[in-house]
Formats: C-alpha cells, structure tokens, sequence
C-alpha cells in the first residue's frame, strides 16, 4: 500500500485555499465542490492533520462506484478492500448523506454498508461471531451523489478546527479554520502589523499568531488516525519532528485584538495563553470608533457583529460607519471585512477592491477586501 486516496474537506468558497495548503505540503490535487482530492503516501495522513489550517477533516477514500440499487451499494461496498485499513477489533460507526440518487433513505444506506464491511472484515479475518469493535475508530461515511457512492473513512476525529486552545467562547465564536482562511486571503505577513477590531474570543489573532510563527495548528491536539496499526508510528514522529522543526518561534509579532466586550478580551486572553502564545498578542477593550492608529501599511482583519448574528442591522450599519470614519484616515492599511450585512460598502463609505462569497457556518457572508496604497515611512 504504497499511497492512499485522501480527501480534505472544504467549506464553500475555500476549496482553493485549501488545494493550495495541500500543494504546499507536496501533494497534487483535484478539486471538487467542498473537497480536495489528492493521492498522496501513507506519511501525508499526520502531515495533512497536522498542516491544514482551512481544511475541515482529511478524509481516506476506500473507493467509488456506481450504486442505483441497495444490492449494488452492499456489492460495491463489500468488494473494497476495508481489511488494508480497519483492524480486526476496530469500531465501525457509518454515517452517511445522498444527494440526488435513487437511493435516498440515509438509515437504510448507513445500515446497508456497515452489513457489506462487516461481512468483509468478518471473512478476512476469519471471524465467525459479530465483530468485537472494542479497539480504535475507524467512522466510515457513505456519500452518495448522483447514484455515485463514495466510501471513506475519517482520518482526524475531532474536526480539524478544533486546535485545542478555546477554553472559552462568545455568542457567535469564529471556526478556527475560517479565520485562519480570512487571514491566508490576505497578503499578510508576519513583519506586519495585524489588528482585529471586533475579537470576540481571539480567534483571528490567535490563528495569525500561530500562522506568524508557522506553527501547526494539529500540534496540541491527538486525530483518530494515530490509532491506526496501518500508519507506522514513525511516520508520525517524523510528522510532529518536521512541525517543531519548521516552527519559528523568534519571530515577533504585532498582533492586536479589540473588542468592545472586557468579558470577551478575558476570555481570548483565556484562550491565546492555552495556545502558548499569550505573550504574543496584546489585547485591548475598546469600540471601533476610538480606534486609533499610529503605522502604515498594516492589516485590519474582522468579523463584526451583522443582523443575524448579534443586535440588528442599525447596529451592523453604525459599526461599519464608525469603521469607515477611522479608516478612511489610513489609505496604507489593508481592510478585510467578513459579514453578512448587504449594505456594508455603503455604510463604510467605500467600495470594495474586491469581494467574495463565503459562509459563515449556514450563514452567507461576503469578505470585503480592500487593498491598501502601500508607503515606505512609518508614522512618527
């Protein structure tokens, strides 16, 4: 089994940030409506858990085939080759979802497959009583799109947003993955001053914080996959050796986090020390409108309260307003303004260099992009 299939999972809208997170790590990829195919060797499964910052899961593609009846999916699903990857006493969860296809009752689909690998399993190993499932996990899903079945099995557990670091969180807290999206849609770097006026639980800083320092943002937490008898245990030590190796944790950073809410600059304190990167970002309770700036050519990246999340559209429509007020003094300083609010541009005062459509868990947002003119001086 020298490579695997894998599937790294995408929000609508990152696919491409995503496929370039996979490039970087070496691999070539195709891309789908919410996923990012790759082959890759056995090393690239802790590799991708450890890596991706956008990604949602890193999926192991077992196989696809055609499935317009249930006898077709339990054939299909019975002639892959589950014993390469699920160990004898492995547990076996299998959820599944249908798109367009025949066969839409997902109970059904979900019971037929655990059946068909069962009996495979069962056969290989020479079992004749039911499978004992009492060691590690192995979720299988059965994805069904238009009559095609694709079968894999999750390789990180716990979704990838979750880092390890939030002890604590708002109302409407950011996904680690979209806010580490936001920021590697910006030209940002690590030289550069970042501020984020509407923090909330820190998410933004703390994913540029580690983004800064090229830190991996898997290295505090565990994946199902380590578990796995078929990933040689090297092939992770190697994984987490090449992330403390490639981390550079001399490089300084000026990252600043506001937020109206002292509750709320507490509790992103909270959450950057249990990243370990407390002492990196500073932290300051303030409102949009008294925000002042005193460098050129930073980056302003934020997600602001909007109608469906916190408050109403006239508060949405003051804080753009207020932002506008203040930015418009800062021509330098690049603006990237995640919200659902539709008449954002017109209460900031300006038109966006650019936008572009993301969601924001079901919520559809736009990210407004706005370039700054950059200058060579500091402000004295």
């Amino acid at each position: 089994m020298q490579t695997v299939t894998l599937i790294a999972t995408a929000a609508m809208g990152l696919e491409a940030v995503v496929a370039k997170e996979v490039n970087a790590l070496g691999y070539e990829t195709h891309v789908e409506n919410g996923k990012v195919i790759f082959e890759a060797p056995i090393s690239a499964i802790p590799r991708c858990n450890l890596w991706l910052r956008s990604a949602d899961r890193v999926k192991l593609q077992v196989g696809t085939f055609k499935a317009s009846s249930f006898e077709e999916l339990f054939e299909g699903t019975k002639s892959l080759p589950w014993e390469k990857y699920i160990a004898e006493d492995g547990q076996v969860p299998v959820i599944g979802k249908s798109v367009k296809s025949k066969l839409y009752s997902v109970p059904d689909c979900q019971a037929i497959t655990k059946k068909a690998i069962v009996e495979r399993l069962k056969l290989k190993y020479g079992i004749v009583s039911k499978l004992p499932e009492s060691g590690a996990m192995f979720k299988v899903e059965i994805a069904l799109l238009k009559d095609e079945a694709t079968l894999t099995i999750d390789t990180s557990g716990t979704g990838l947003h979750k880092r390890g670091y939030r002890v604590g969180q708002g109302d409407a807290p950011l996904k680690e993955t979209l806010a580490a999206s936001l920021i590697m849609l910006t030209n940002w770097h690590a030289d550069e001053t970042l501020i984020d006026p509407f923090c909330g639980s820190g998410t933004i800083a703390i994913e540029a914080a580690l983004i800064g320092q090229n830190i991996a943002p898997g290295f505090n937490r565990e994946f199902a996959s380590e578990e796995w008898s078929f990933i040689k245990r090297k092939h992770w030590e190697d994984a987490f050796q090449e992330a403390e190796d490639k981390a550079n944790y001399d490089q300084k950073l000026e990252i600043i986090g506001f937020d109206i809410d002292h509750k709320m600059i507490d509790i992103a304190k909270q959450n950057a020390m249990e990243s370990g990167l407390g002492d990196l970002i500073t932290w300051k309770q303030m409102q949009v409108k008294d925000l002042t700036i005193r460098k050129h050519n930073g980056y302003l990246i934020g997600n602001p309260p909007y109608g469906q999340r916190l408050g109403d559209y006239k508060h949405a429509a003051k804080i753009a307003n207020d932002l506008g007020s203040v930015m418009k003094h800062h021509e330098s300083w690049s603006i990237y303004i995640l919200t659902a609010y539709e008449n954002f541009e017109k209460a900031f005062g300006q038109r966006a260099t650019k936008k572009r459509k993301l969601f924001n868990g079901y919520i559809r947002t736009d990210y407004y992009q706005y370039f700054g003119k950059k200058v060579r001086e500091d402000l004295e």
